[in-house]
């Protein structure tokens, strides 16, 4: 496609969204009605999961919008929403928007420092917290942000002794509801009928990539039109099953689980922790998946490691069928014949090894999975399809309420992220940055006009990345724009790229490549603690920490081996086999959110980066063999603590890579 040509996808016009269905809590109020026994939400809760309807779901929220109302909430006001996923989180959500309110979601995780800044950016009077966790962190930001007013908890363990006059339990705001529903009746109606399509829905702050996090503004109706087109896309109904475990915080999780749940009337499945995911994944075996690389790619470290662990004879034939399975799927993506013996044999592999795998995971009964937040590694992609799992990449940004193009089924392409959802526009500008406009695109970013000026230009919108649309009209996205450069010799250098086919490897769990106008390509390297420690038991190798086990020489020889298959691919790729490593280090400590060094997404922070390890970047390119560092990290409640180690630096089949230069 030649740059500054538009493409979209011919679809008829949305149409005007009904005004008694055109906010959230009206299509709640909808689905209490029209579905009033069907099940909208489960948790898991010491072990056991606990069911409500819709018509539960819809009581549960008026009840907390009367306890605010109760407590002074006013058409505008701002409350902050910090916790795991779970069903009260979400009623507060909803009970936010029925009185004209705008909910802020903050990731779980956030340090103080972090939540201070959105809840003073964004005005917060009102927080709505999990547990006794995130009470801590805003009564401590309380102190500096003088217009948080009331926080309101959801379970009470451990904080029985806490005698905040501004604190209020769930129950306590419930309990106010009521005795302000005898002396206000139909208040909390009139309030819903007031809202319109139009108001602000939600206030979702990027992970900060580049700077301090911005507020996008989303109305209801971006939200609605926008994943009306994805529920149309995929023939979303209303038997859907769906897990609800990435943060709140991000918009996938706002328009999966709040958003397609409520439109369709789908059941969102609240996991009982972080840890237990995989678990409940297996229990719920959802028919409606959604992960970001980052989560693909920890279910896949997590196979290799149970297929490592296995048995010869089982290992060998979980090789011989996953690459089956795997190059079929290379075959279809490619447009390539099948050979008829491949075809005959696959059913056999999915007797033996995909039904069994997928059953192990909770996959069996997915139609639909997708993948979304930033550019997954082909060879992870390969991966789960060649089970025979529909993973689809989808690509999309907070400020388009998600959706920009979708891989549709039959139409998938390995290196692409699809078409232009229906009524979206695409178009390449002269620079190769992709823009996009289409009925989602945000209102705006919160009290930052400069910012959203530079963001959205005569009506399009400049995504940061680079990219271009086929000849099959489909879009592909090569990095953030701001990334891409060049090697001093002039090689294509495109981090991003080179950093998936790294994280392909069960024991690489984060990379970031350097070689902006430098001579060749290095790489910092971060291990992955739970695959590399068992690789490291199974051969006998003591150990006391990350920091220990990163700098062992089996563990250098193990990732070496890695990089070298990373750099075989790479020698086949006519533009970018100039662009192989050439050494790489094994960093001292894991990349943190609470460092600054990624964002809470895991998006690398480069600028960042490139300043903090500074000196073990230049020793890179130096002629040594090592460097001693001295690292201070901080952990989530504030402390700081001191790591000293003597990182060793890998040279990288030097030879082979000159040979091919």
């Amino acid at each position: 496609m030649d740059r500054g040509d538009t493409r979209s996808t011919p679809v008829t016009a949305p149409p005007a969204l009904d005004p008694g269905r055109d906010t959230f809590p009206k299509l709640v109020k909808a689905n209490a009605d029209r579905l009033p026994r069907k099940v909208a939400i489960r948790e898991k809760d010491y072990g056991i999961w606990q069911s409500w309807t819709w018509s539960e779901y819809y009581a549960e929220a008026r009840l907390i919008a009367l306890g605010l109302a109760s407590l002074g909430f006013t058409r505008g006001d701002k409350a902050a929403i910090v916790g795991d996923n779970r069903p009260q989180l979400y009623w507060s959500v909803m009970a936010t928007q029925a009185l004209g309110g705008v909910p802020v979601p903050l990731y779980q995780d956030s340090i103080e420092r972090e939540i201070g800044y959105i809840i003073d950016h964004a005005e917060v009077r009102f927080a709505v917290a999990e547990d006794q966790e995130q009470v801590d962190k805003l009564i401590n930001v309380r102190r500096d942000c003088p217009r948080l007013e009331w926080i309101i908890y959801d379970d009470p363990r451990g904080l029985r002794s806490y005698t905040e006059p501004f604190l209020l339990s769930l129950d306590q705001v419930k309990e106010r509801g009521r005795a302000f529903e005898r002396a206000h009746p139909g208040y909390f109606e009139a309030e819903v009928d007031r809202g319109t399509a139009d108001d602000v829905a939600l206030i979702c702050y990027t992970s900060g990539t580049t700077g301090v996090p911005k507020g996008v503004l989303l109305s209801h109706g971006n939200l609605i039109v926008a994943c009306s087109i994805g529920i149309q896309i995929d023939g979303l109904r209303s038997d859907e099953e769906i897990l609800s475990y990435l943060p709140m915080a991000w918009i996938g999780d706002h328009v999966f689980s709040y958003t397609q749940s409520i439109l369709t009337g789908f059941t969102a499945n609240c996991p009982e922790s972080a840890a237990t995911v995989l678990h409940d994944l297996k229990e719920i075996a959802p028919t409606y998946f959604f992960a970001p690389p980052r989560i693909w790619e920890n279910i896949l470290t997590t196979v290799m490691v149970r297929i490592e662990d296995a048995g010869w004879l089982k290992r060998t034939l979980v090789h011989v069928f996953l690459e089956l399975g795997q190059d079929l799927e290379r075959r279809r993506c490619s447009r390539q014949p099948v050979p008829l013996w491949k075809r005959l044999l696959y059913p056999i592999g999915e007797l033996l090894v995909y039904g069994p795998l997928k059953d192990n995971l909770g996959m069996r009964r997915i139609r639909r999975a997708y993948t979304a937040g930033e550019a997954i590694g082909p060879e992870i992609f390969v991966f789960f399809r060649g089970l025979g799992l529909n993973i689809k990449q989808l690509y999309g940004q907070t400020e388009a309420s998600v959706f920009v193009s979708v891989q549709n089924d039959g139409d998938v392409w390995l290196d692409t992220v699809g078409t232009p959802v229906p009524g979206v526009d695409i178009k390449i500008s002269p620079e190769g940055e992709v823009l996009y406009r289409g009925p989602g695109v945000f209102r705006g970013y919160y009290k930052n006009p400069e910012a959203t000026a530079a963001t959205i230009v005569d009506g399009w919108v400049r995504s940061g990345d680079a990219g271009f649309v086929d000849e099959h009209g489909h879009l592909k996205i090569v990095d953030r724009a701001k990334d891409v450069s060049r090697l001093a010799d002039g090689t294509i250098f495109a981090p991003k790229f080179l950093e998936n086919k790294l994280k392909f490897s069960p024991y690489i769990k984060e990379a970031v490549c350097i070689g902006q106008d430098r001579p060749f390509v290095t790489a910092l390297l971060n291990i992955d603690l739970a695959s590399v420690g068992s690789w490291a038991e199974r051969r006998g190798l003591a150990y006391t920490s990350y920091t220990d086990l990163a700098q062992k020489r089996e563990v250098y020889d193990l990732v070496h081996q890695e990089v070298a298959r990373t750099n075989k691919s790479l020698a086949e790729d006519r533009e970018l086999r100039g662009a192989q490593l050439r050494k790489f280090l094994i960093l001292h400590k894991e990349l943190d959110p609470d460092d600054e060094e990624i964002t809470r997404t895991r998006k690398i922070r480069r600028g960042y980066i490139a300043q903090k390890y500074a000196p073990l970047i230049e020793a890179l390119y130096a002629d040594r063999e090592h460097v001693e560092v001295e690292a201070k990290v901080t952990y989530e409640d504030g402390r700081v603590g001191t790591i000293r180690a003597d990182v060793k630096i890998r040279e990288v089949d030097a030879g082979l890579v000159e040979a091919i230069r």
